[in-house]
């Protein structure tokens, strides 16, 4: 055989094939993404990364990535030619074409371990960049409009948002990558060794019938019969991979909000109720995973007869003709491996149907959470309109979810330096208005007029605090600058948290570490380090003795006093800090008075 024309025709083969692969492939995905659901959902998550109106680079990389899995099936069929000019020199006993052939398979198998591992660092470092891009992508429409809040109240409610970001974007950039080349391998693989096989088929006679190339038809045959059994037997794999996906997120939930809660809880002696819940999700998920591999059993178990049962096909087929001396030991060598090609490509989409089933999971969990996230953005929200200071209210209305009134007509004016302090029975909709105002709540119509962004700053009942360093937690939503260590200093004795000067560069979950009486001070000196012009005040010094109360609120209209303050409280001291009062009757009726 002459390699150096192989060498040549292998060149020519990469650059035809390379230009016929991105053709058919820019085809195919352009007509997947207008006619199947899972072409509209990959499209729909994948295009905006790969539009070059945003960049060049992803598809140049992708087109890489395919001549470089060609290039791979072409060594492949060179190996095959190796394989028979090898096992002939054995029949012949050729001693020096027995080790030219050794010669010959060294620089084949360096080629290919080089290539592998190119190939290996441009898939991961595309995964990579790929993941990054949707992550950011994500977590900016998760958090756009609020979504991660408001999502709560569209149907159905998204379940776990964190896995779907965290692990189904993992999942759907390497499953991309990996089932595409996938295919694009074993379809071009498919018709590369078929050409092979072809050249070393002869005539079968079945029933009186002789078949020409009679092996070639027997494994496409064989394969898309055993491929239609294969997907019968494997399509309850895509519902339960998805279950099972969401059933181990929800007790990952599970466990997670029994340690956040883990004080609650054990104040309540709940130790029995949270176990028997926890073993009820745990269970739920075994029960699906035993179904799983009942199911994977039967198909895996079906793929390795399918598979074993074909490896003895060339040799039975070609064995009449090499005892008779038609074809030698090479030939019958080339046969089965070209067989095995040929047969393997065509059972790619067999063996590979639970890579699908959990990749089609994992488009509906993506899909399901950008679908929510539109719809959280779509809710209804009060006006909201910015102004430099001071507080509108025009016509605001509030509801409860299942349409019954908690506010009519609300209208409200305060100037800067002004406050009010918002009483009623408990469910009146106290801290729901406040919601309306801040636009979290959907169920709200009118106006509201309000500095935005840092300038006004909400502080509920158990305030936030991010994880990372104590001066993030202070000057929350701001950024933490150690420049301003000494001011943050001043501020936390001036709340009476004195004792964490020093722990600023302290990183911690300080919620777990800081009662709620001391958290709220957290939430105050931070009040007093943004300078908002709106202070909205939900119970925030709940945890908190009225002679601390009272100090709190004087250093607030001490340090603010032309910032509006919004109050939710119960205290009769919160009076004399408040120059107006509003009281809710729960039923739509509200009461506006001077203090």
């Amino acid at each position: 055989m002459d390699w150096n024309a192989q060498v040549s025709d292998s060149l020519i083969w990469l650059a035809k094939t390379f230009c016929i692969v991105i053709v058919v492939s820019a085809i195919a995905a352009a007509v997947f993404a207008r006619t199947t659901q899972w072409g509209r959902q990959f499209w729909r998550l994948a295009w905006p990364y790969f539009t070059p109106r945003r960049s060049g680079k992803p598809l140049a990389v992708v087109c890489l990535l395919i001549l470089l899995s060609l290039f791979s099936v072409r060594m492949d069929v060179l190996f095959s030619f190796w394989y028979k000019g090898f096992y002939d020199a054995l029949q012949k006993l050729d001693e020096p074409a027995f080790w030219h052939f050794l010669g010959l398979f060294a620089i084949l198998a360096a080629i290919i371990v080089t290539r592998a591992l190119i190939a290996y660092l441009i898939n991961q470092a595309f995964d990579i960049h790929w993941r990054t891009w949707l992550n950011e992508r994500l977590l900016q429409d998760w958090m756009q409009g609020r979504s991660y809040y408001r999502g709560q109240f569209v149907e159905p409610v998204v379940d776990n948002p964190d896995q779907r970001i965290q692990l189904d974007v993992s999942s759907f950039t390497s499953g991309s990558r990996t089932l595409a080349l996938g295919v694009i391998s074993s379809l071009v693989s498919m018709f590369a060794f078929t050409g092979i096989l072809w050249q070393l088929s002869a005539p079968l006679m079945v029933l009186g019938l002789e078949i020409p190339r009679a092996m070639v038809f027997i494994v496409y045959l064989y394969v898309l019969v055993a491929t239609w059994l294969a997907f019968r037997i494997g399509r309850p794999l895509i519902r339960l991979s998805f279950l099972s996906e969401r059933l181990a997120a929800n007790y990952r939930y599970a466990l997670i909000r029994l340690r956040e809660n883990a004080e609650n809880v054990a104040f309540y002696q709940g130790e029995r109720v949270e176990n028997a819940n926890l073993i009820r999700r745990f269970l739920a998920y075994i029960a699906n995973l035993w179904a799983l591999i009942y199911r994977t059993l039967k198909f895996d178990g079906f793929n390795l007869v399918v598979s074993q049962v074909a490896v003895v096909f060339p040799f039975l087929l070609q064995a009449p003709r090499f005892f008779s001396k038609a074809i030698q030991l090479g030939d019958v060598i080339q046969t089965a491996q070209a067989f095995g090609q040929v047969q393997d490509s065509l059972s790619f989409f067999r063996s590979s149907y639970d890579s699908f089933a959990s990749y089609r999971a994992t488009l509906d969990r993506l899909e399901g959470f950008l679908d929510s996230s539109a719809a959280a953005r779509a809710l209804p929200a009060v006006q909201s309109d910015e102004r430099d200071a001071g507080l509108q209210l025009s016509g605001l209305s509030v509801s409860r979810p299942d349409g019954k009134s908690l506010l009519r007509d609300l209208d409200m004016t305060l100037l800067p330096g002004e406050s009010v302090l918002i009483k009623g029975p408990s469910g009146s909709g106290k801290t729901t208005l406040l919601r309306a105002v801040a636009g979290l709540w959907p169920y709200a119509q009118g106006k509201v007029a309000r500095p935005l962004g840092a300038q006004s700053l909400f502080l509920s009942q158990r305030p936030y605090l991010p994880l990372g360093e104590l001066r993030g937690a202070v000057v929350y939503p701001g950024q933490a600058d150690p420049a301003d260590d000494a001011r943050l200093r001043d501020v936390l004795g001036q709340v009476s948290l004195g004792h964490l000067a020093g722990k600023l560069d302290e990183a911690a979950d300080w919620s777990r570490i800081l009662s709620i009486g001391e958290q709220q001070r957290v939430a105050f000196a931070r009040v007093l380090v943004n300078q908002p012009k709106v202070v909205f005040l939900d119970e925030a010094t709940s945890a908190t003795d009225e002679g601390l109360e009272h100090a709190l609120y004087t250093l607030l209209r001490a340090r603010l006093p032309d910032s509006v303050l919004v109050s939710v409280g119960h205290r009769s001291s919160l009076d004399a800090f408040h120059s107006h009062r509003l009281i809710l009757d729960g039923v739509g009726g509200w009461q506006m008075a001077a203090v």
